[in-house]
């Protein structure tokens, strides 16, 4: 790549504002953007990335300032006018209709009718030539999450564009899929494409990107080159303060069995679901268990039987301090002292249109007796909503405005305390930092072990390996419903786990693994 002063840059953002009631998203960025270059966007959860980005695509109109596209002005009123340019974006959820064929889902993002056997052809020729392997013909619903991430970046391909934009593009994948991606994404670079890359993994921005631009609060605060900052120094630029990693209590004790499952086994009532089978795992007081996999292999399954919104074949299927919980609602569990996050944080563990006060009361309303003389206790909701608020350091204008409102991460933020602060006997979190920056990421990451060494049993759900080797005392791995022995940490690799998690089978011990690898 030719410096940036012989480049003029492929696009230019001068003083870009956008501001909604009671927040500035962002106020007056800059940004450049080489062509060829694969340029970060950093920033804590709040700092303003997925406005600018929308106001980019044509989503969002900025309030004031410039774009400039190979040097002229430029104007994006909507995406279709984005992509006509030259700009295309893959966000983190993928739009896609799983009945669907490949090359129809790839076909209703084009322009125009398509000539569907000449577009099979050509999926298969661009699909072939940047390592990104697909059958024009399999039905999407049949594919493995990191195969429908190729479906949305192959259908960007064949619109030729000069600027993709991928929004946390790692988040679903296996570590092998994620490094087959990267070797796409540097084949691109080099071809002249430009990349606007947005990822919590700052270990995969150091190795990737040839630049990073920061965002804190809304205001554009440096651009550096990752490659010669550490991890830490970027997550401490992003917040702005010193970063302190997690302190593992790894001489904690782990003491009785909390949670159970013996023979799990769950029939979908999904369509396209997972079914479970045969499932075996224990929970220990003060122990916390991690579990691993790619999106789509039966979390939504184990975690909806965990929560009690599907029941088990039978009760005895799911102890809890050795009760069978198989068959109880999601009530009943959470008198007993079970708490969760979900993973859907919008309408699944929040109501976007009501309050975080009202929000709070949902899953709390029992264990921190909110509810007086059949009313709800309106000030003693209120007081344990601002707690949440200022324990985990929730960015909001104020606890009476809606769920929806607040960033992704920030809700996220909330979900957590909601349920960590209620003091629960066990708790099962599913994706507990998904779009979490990297301090708030620590933080919670922390409160997830504090709780455990006050003998909480906790079961997380995740997809980020970095994460679960972080917290976890054991790992296990589900893949097409089954359930891998869990492992202590110390015995397993992060390479281990992504063989299992890519589809080796479930039972296999280490020397299978190795004899794969």
């Amino acid at each position: 790549m030719e410096t940036e002063g012989a480049q003029t840059p492929r696009l230019e953002l001068r003083g870009i504002t956008k501001a909604y009631p009671g927040v500035l998203a962002n106020d007056s960025i800059n940004l450049k953007i080489l062509p060829g270059e694969i340029h970060a966007l950093l920033g804590e959860n709040g700092a303003g990335k997925s406005t600018l980005v929308k106001i980019i695509y044509g989503v969002l109109k900025a309030d004031s300032g410039d774009m400039y596209w190979d040097g002229n002005p430029l104007d994006i009123p909507n995406p279709h006018a984005a992509r006509k340019t030259g700009i295309g974006m893959i966000f983190q959820h993928f739009s896609l209709f799983e009945a669907m064929t490949v090359t129809e889902n790839i076909a209703l993002g084009l322009p125009g009718r398509q000539n569907m056997a000449d577009l099979a052809k050509r999926i298969t020729e661009i699909s072939e030539n940047y390592g990104l392997p697909l059958q024009p013909d399999r039905h999407v619903h049949t594919l493995s999450v990191g195969e429908k991430q190729r479906i949305e970046i192959v259908r960007c391909l064949l619109q030729n564009p000069k600027l993709l934009i991928m929004d946390e593009p790692t988040s679903v994948l296996t570590p092998q899929e994620a490094d087959k991606m990267f070797e796409t994404l540097r084949r691109l670079a080099d071809e002249g494409v430009s990349i606007l890359y947005i990822s919590h993994k700052l270990d995969e921005i150091k190795s990737l990107c040839h630049k990073a631009t920061i965002l804190r609060g809304g205001k554009y605060i440096s651009e550096c080159d990752p490659t010669v900052e550490t991890a830490k120094s970027l997550a401490e630029m992003m917040i702005g303060t010193n970063l302190t990693a997690p302190k593992h209590t790894d001489d904690a004790k782990r003491g009785a069995v909390r949670l159970k499952a013996h023979n799990l086994s769950l029939e979908s009532t999904d369509q396209f679901g997972v079914d479970l089978n045969l499932l075996n795992f224990e929970v220990h007081g003060g122990e916390i268990l991690g579990i691993a996999g790619v999106a789509g292999n039966g979390q939504v399954e184990l975690l909806e039987v965990l929560s009690g919104e599907s029941r088990a074949e039978n009760a005895e299927q799911l102890l809890f301090d050795q009760q069978p919980i198989g068959k109880l609602n999601p009530i009943e569990r959470r008198k007993m002292g079970i708490a969760f996050v979900p993973e859907d944080r919008l309408g699944h563990g929040s109501v976007p249109d009501m309050s975080l006060v009202d929000n709070a009361f949902l899953s709390a309303y029992s264990p921190k007796k909110l509810i007086s003389n059949g009313l709800i206790d309106t000030r003693k909701t209120t007081d344990y909503a601002e707690k949440i608020v200022e324990k985990f350091d929730v960015r909001t204008a104020g606890v009476s405005h809606t769920a929806g409102s607040l960033s992704g991460g920030n809700l996220q933020k909330f979900i957590v305390g909601r349920e960590m602060l209620q003091s629960p006997q066990l708790i099962i979190i599913a994706h507990p930092t998904w779009g979490v920056d990297a301090g708030a990421a620590a933080a919670i990451h922390q409160a997830i072990i504090d709780l455990a060494a006050e003998g909480a049993a906790i079961l997380v759900v995740s997809q980020d390996l970095d994460e679960l080797f972080a917290i976890s005392n054991r790992i296990a791995v589900i893949a097409e419903g089954r359930l891998s022995v869990a492992r202590a940490v110390q015995e397993l690799t992060i390479e281990e786990i992504g063989l299992l998690m890519g589809g080796t089978t479930g039972t296999a011990d280490k020397k299978e693994i190795e004899s794969v690898a």
